[in-house]
């Protein structure tokens, strides 16, 4: 049951006599107890506890004369205007705080009264940093109001995309995620700006093996792994390779696995191509690993399609045989282009194998000069920050004959060929390059592995 005791005034009493004595102490309420205003209620006489009451029903637009103990939000964003302080006394209060965080743009002049001071100078302040609050108490006619509160950090929600997996480095207002191997990019905040939603993105897949065996037979030049690029709207300024215009990526809260293909292993053995790279993916983007070299039999001797195709390979004989085909399966722009053909092209039987096709440019065909074909070139893309080349083609093996000229590996980290006793080289890691085709003299020859493929996803972060 409730209780209730109503009376007009509470003062100390010796029992018959009310004590008007100054220091006397009156309890209301027992330890534990809340003592709360009715509704519409107010008080007087207990003093401020140094805070305001902020004015939320009123936000200010217009130059406006504060009142002691009220604190206010200043809406700047249509023009700058005055907050007029009210006359001094002391123990006077008065808060306000950048509304709509325009103070850098139109700021707020804090104007004493008449010749009151602001700090011990009878001058206006202006308010001109974003997100500013400022807390002023009235001390003496010295000082008049002083500053004893000044927040210039503007403490908002992160309105930015956030997201986590793989290596993750910046580049200006930019998080750059790299992955070299599997993983997963988790978004735990989409942006609430819908265009920073759609990421950069570059996709990346293994690079075909190339091809070796024994002496007197040619190995064909791996194929680069397919290459796919998309710059988002709002990703920064920066170059994109001329691949650039795949599928835009627009993410949400949730988990995206990232698989990196593995390059295609190079071989040795007699009739057997170069093994194809492993596909990449990002979300709803894949892709295609480079095709392996062309082998040295009738059944392994065109290259594999794949992102880049292999080069053609060739056994003793004066035939020619295709390279792979590039852009299997079909993507626009083009993941990658066709790889060159191999084969005896000149005088005599000495065998050339070709290179393997790179992201932008088709492998070489096997030269009449005795040289193996070079590996078409990848492309280059600055989505990390700085200028890198990927998916380069394999050179092609050269045979032993002189002159004898292996074919090179395309820029963007494809492997040589071999020419002799010279080994052929494997793609670079990470760049999804094709291997070298290897052959003779050296009997088995191993012809170079493919590199491994990367997925890298770029945002706006702030």
């Amino acid at each position: 049951m409730t209780s209730t005791v109503k009376v007009n005034n509470v003062q100390a009493s010796d029992g018959g006599n009310i004590i008007n004595q100054c220091g006397t102490n009156i309890t209301i309420g027992a330890s534990g107890d809340t003592i709360a205003l009715a509704s519409g209620a107010s008080q007087t006489g207990f003093g401020r506890t140094g805070t305001v009451d902020w004015q939320t029903g009123s936000i200010k637009t217009a130059t406006f004369t504060a009142a002691n103990g009220e604190g206010y939000f200043a809406n700047t964003s249509g023009g700058a205007f005055t907050m007029n302080l009210p006359a001094g006394s002391a123990g006077n209060i008065v808060s306000v705080v950048d509304y709509t965080n325009t103070f850098q743009n139109n700021a707020l002049t804090i104007a004493p009264n008449g010749s009151e001071k602001i700090g011990g100078i009878a001058a206006s302040f202006v308010a001109s940093t974003e997100g500013q609050s400022v807390t002023f108490v009235y001390v003496d006619g010295t000082e008049g109001w002083k500053n004893v509160q000044d927040s210039t950090s503007n403490a908002t929600g992160n309105p930015n995309l956030i997201a986590t997996g793989g290596t993750i480095t910046e580049c200006g207002d930019y998080k750059i995620h790299k992955f070299t191997g599997p993983g997963t990019f988790t978004v735990s905040q989409a942006s609430t700006t819908a265009a920073d939603n759609v990421v950069s993105y570059l996709v990346v897949a293994g690079g075909g093996g190339g091809s070796g065996g024994p002496s007197g037979d040619a190995g064909g030049g791996g194929g680069a792994g397919g290459f796919r690029e998309f710059r988002g709207t709002n990703s920064g300024c920066y170059s994109v390779s001329p691949l650039n215009g795949a599928t835009p990526i627009t993410v949400t809260a949730t988990a995206y696995p990232i698989a990196v293909g593995g390059g295609g292993a190079g071989t040795n053995t007699y009739q057997v191509a170069g093994v194809s790279g492993s596909v990449s993916t990002f979300s709803t983007v894949t892709s295609t690993g480079g095709g392996g070299g062309g082998g040295n039999t009738t059944a392994a001797l065109t290259g594999g399609s794949g992102g880049g195709g292999g080069g053609g390979g060739s056994p003793p004989g004066t035939n020619t045989f295709p390279g792979g085909a590039g852009n299997t399966p079909p993507t626009s722009p083009a993941q990658g282009k066709n790889g060159g053909d191999g084969g005896a092209q000149g005088p005599g039987t000495d065998q050339r194998g070709g290179g393997g096709g790179g992201a932008t440019a088709v492998g070489q065909n096997s030269q009449p000069t005795v040289q193996g074909g070079d590996g078409g070139a990848g492309a280059t893309t600055s989505i990390t920050g700085s200028p890198v080349a990927y998916a380069g083609g394999g050179g092609g093996f050269s045979a032993p004959s002189t002159p004898a000229v292996y074919g090179t590996g395309g820029t963007g980290g494809g492997g040589n060929g071999s020419s002799g006793c010279v080994s052929a080289t494997s793609g670079t890691d990470n760049l999804g390059a094709g291997g070298g085709g290897a052959g003779g003299p050296v009997s088995p020859s191993q012809g170079g592995n493919g590199g491994s493929g990367v997925v890298i996803i770029r945002y706006k972060f702030k």
